[in-house]
């Protein structure tokens, strides 16, 4: 691995444009600012538990959930990003995570984490691989129906299996430990939580890196072009059907691996949580929120949501409502989601600049967004009307 220079390009600082920058690996070199809030987004994340302590309002279980179902939605964006396919099956591979972890623990004994991670990786990598394989013959609508029959497929299998505790489901406490062993200790709960989340930050940040390297390769390249154009794609010889079925593959690996940590976290699975048809929308729901467009956007957007969905119940019995108000907010003022709108060339900077010329702008973003939400308003009125058959 070379800078171009015939020098080993290790991680450190370099010279780039007149610029210093930070190299943290081969390819991704940020600058001073992007280094600084890279090193505050870490510093908070491993703050995590000592703030959940200091404070009421920041529970490391919402946290952390938020960090597994976030670990799914990098991974579904793969897809969604950059080969413009929409699954709406993806909890398939976030519940096969989950059942092979409880599945190993509870019915084989098997404690160790590490063990029961890879086996989750590895469940839903195969599950990956058969799904995508019957479901990638078919583009557009068809294949996000594919992807949904699919999955409510396997959460009808699951329901109805009595080995897997049917709806009830199975607990992830593994033989006389009562709970998985990390790095072969035997933790008490709350160490074992604190130490869980840390290990899941470094999953997260591990996984991170991996995606990014792999659509910055000619992979990636590969899935772009695939995306802009199938048909060019497959003119200039890119083997679609199977660029597209390995990165459907890489996708489900994610969502193993983010089941697998729920499981571990929750230390029992239900099929409804991890199986159901509406958690594949919140994981599609996700990436969009954040940001799909951008990297860390998905997983920003599993945390938001999660911590909506829960921090909503302390407020009010509607708080599925409320989220979806607060959400409609979030959507309105952020179209490129929270991570994209936040970029120097989104739109909060660009709104930002407009109220310090003229504050008097705002008159205008409110008349433009109620204008927008009655548009919205009026097509959904039309489609419901259309499927009614009412004119």
């Amino acid at each position: 691995m070379s800078d171009g220079t015939g020098k080993r390009a290790w991680p450190g600082l370099v010279s780039r444009d007149g610029e210093t920058r930070v190299r943290v690996m081969k390819g991704l070199e940020l600058t001073r600012k992007q280094a600084v809030l890279a090193l505050v987004g870490l510093l908070v994340a491993f703050a995590v538990p000592d703030l959940a302590r200091l404070s009421a309002s920041v529970q490391l279980s919402v946290v952390h959930q938020g960090l597994a179902f976030g670990l799914a939605a990098v991974g579904l964006n793969l897809l969604l990003r950059h080969t413009k396919l929409v699954s709406f099956g993806h909890a398939a591979f976030f519940g096969t995570g989950a059942y092979a972890t409880a599945l190993l623990a509870a019915k084989l004994d098997v404690a160790m984490m590490s063990v029961l991670v890879l086996a989750a990786v590895l469940a839903a990598a195969l599950m990956a691989a058969v799904i995508g394989y019957l479901s990638l013959r078919h583009t557009g609508l068809y294949f996000s129906l594919l992807t949904l029959a699919f999955g409510q497929l396997l959460y009808a299998l699951v329901q109805g299996q009595g080995y897997l505790g049917s709806s009830d489901g199975l607990p992830v406490r593994p033989g006389e430990a009562n709970q998985p062993l990390i790095f072969g200790l035997a933790l008490d709960a709350d160490a074992y939580a604190v130490l869980l989340y840390y290990l899941t930050v470094v999953f997260a940040v591990v996984s991170l890196l991996v995606m990014y390297r792999l659509v910055k390769s000619p992979f990636g390249a590969a899935l772009d072009a695939i995306g802009q154009d199938r048909t060019r794609a497959e003119f200039i010889g890119i083997p679609v059907r199977r660029y597209v079925w390995t990165a459907f593959v890489i996708s489900g690996v994610y969502g193993g691996l983010a089941g697998s940590i729920y499981a571990l976290v929750q230390q029992h699975v239900r099929p409804g949580p991890v199986l159901y048809f509406l958690r594949s929308g919140d994981i599609l729901f996700m990436a969009i929120l954040g940001g799909f467009r951008t990297l860390i956007g998905p997983l920003v957007g599993g945390v938001v949501l999660v911590f909506l969905q829960d921090a909503g119940k302390d407020f009010t019995n509607y708080f599925d409502a409320l989220t979806g108000v607060v959400l409609l907010i979030i959507v309105y003022g952020f179209p490129e989601g929270i991570v994209g709108s936040l970029r120097p060339d989104g739109n909060v900077r660009e709104r930002g600049r407009e109220f310090v010329d003229d504050p008097s702008v705002v008159g205008s973003w409110f008349a433009g967004a109620t204008s927008a939400l009655v548009t919205a308003l009026g097509d959904w009125a039309k489609n419901v009307r259309a499927m009614l058959g009412v004119r």
